[in-house]
């Protein structure tokens, strides 16, 4: 009791402090702000040790299932951090934050491909937007999302080389997957595959679908400049962050789908091995 405790409490200690990166890394953020960011901060912290410390599920999936939720919560905070020292670079260029910008500009050249998720980006912008803030766009978009794209990569070189999840472990379906009712009717595994295929889908569709409906709306809105820096942050990092997590999903659920049609083929073969030793 008392382990899982300290654990809940030291993943809502690490939630607060990448919720608040911006705020500290960011010069010359308002009271107001830092008062809104710190009573996010402080909600997420409480939500994330409610759920770790109770023993039922709650709303967080694979709580059990590690490194699912770790390799998330890694590629939320280096995407807030980088793009957090991509802002700073502007009013006050250190070496780390003159490194961050280079290497964004160059990997934000090298995807910025015509109908490419970083074009759609910088497209859904104002037509009156300077081009500078045009191509801070730009390089926060090539950044966060060239960490989607690893973050995608390490987890599927987890799952073929570790054999996500551990097998020497049970899986819990209620536990790692609360919103899933295995019992809701149909089979498990067709239903689990189905909803792997839409969060896949869903998660394809969404870098390029998101900019498209921020456009479309422009004309019922206000454009969107994205001249805040907070704004910027936190509406690229769910650019980003929203489809891969969805990828990671849905890849997770398929596999989990496998492992239970094999287990079942494998009782199969027991039985039938056992009918036939009788």
């Amino acid at each position: 009791m008392a382990s899982r405790l300290s654990g809940a409490f030291l993943r809502a200690v690490l939630v607060v402090l990448v919720i608040a990166t911006p705020s500290l890394m960011l010069p010359g953020i308002g009271a107001d702000t830092r008062q809104i960011v710190a009573l996010a901060a402080l909600c997420a912290g409480v939500l994330t040790f409610v759920e770790y410390a109770s023993t039922y599920p709650g709303l967080v999936e694979f709580r059990d299932a590690a490194p699912f939720n770790r390799i998330r919560f890694v590629s939320l905070f280096l995407t807030l951090f980088l793009l957090s020292a991509l802002m700073a670079s502007g009013s006050t260029p250190s070496t780390l934050s003159l490194f961050v910008r280079v290497t964004g500009m160059a990997v934000a050249q090298s995807i910025d491909l015509p109908y490419s998720p970083v074009r759609l980006l910088t497209m859904m912008l104002a037509a009156d937007t300077p081009p500078a803030q045009v191509e801070l766009v730009r390089t926060a978009g090539g950044l966060a999302y060239i960490i989607s794209l690893i973050t995608l990569a390490y987890f599927v070189l987890i799952l073929r080389t570790l054999g996500w999840p551990n097998r020497a472990t049970s899986f819990n379906v209620w536990v790692n997957l609360p919103t899933f009712d295995p019992t809701a009717g149909g089979d498990i595994v067709s239903r689990l595959r189905r909803d792997a295929r839409f969060n896949i889908g869903l998660g394809c569709l969404l870098p390029f679908v998101i900019p498209a409906m921020v456009y479309s709306a422009s004309s019922l809105f206000d454009p969107v400049t994205l001249t805040s820096p907070h704004t910027l942050i936190w509406t690229v990092t769910a650019w980003a962050f929203l489809p891969v997590s969805l990828f990671m999903r849905g890849i997770a659920m398929g596999r989990i789908a496998t492992m239970i049609e094999q287990t079942r083929q494998s009782n199969q073969r027991m039985a039938t091995a056992q009918l036939a030793a009788a």
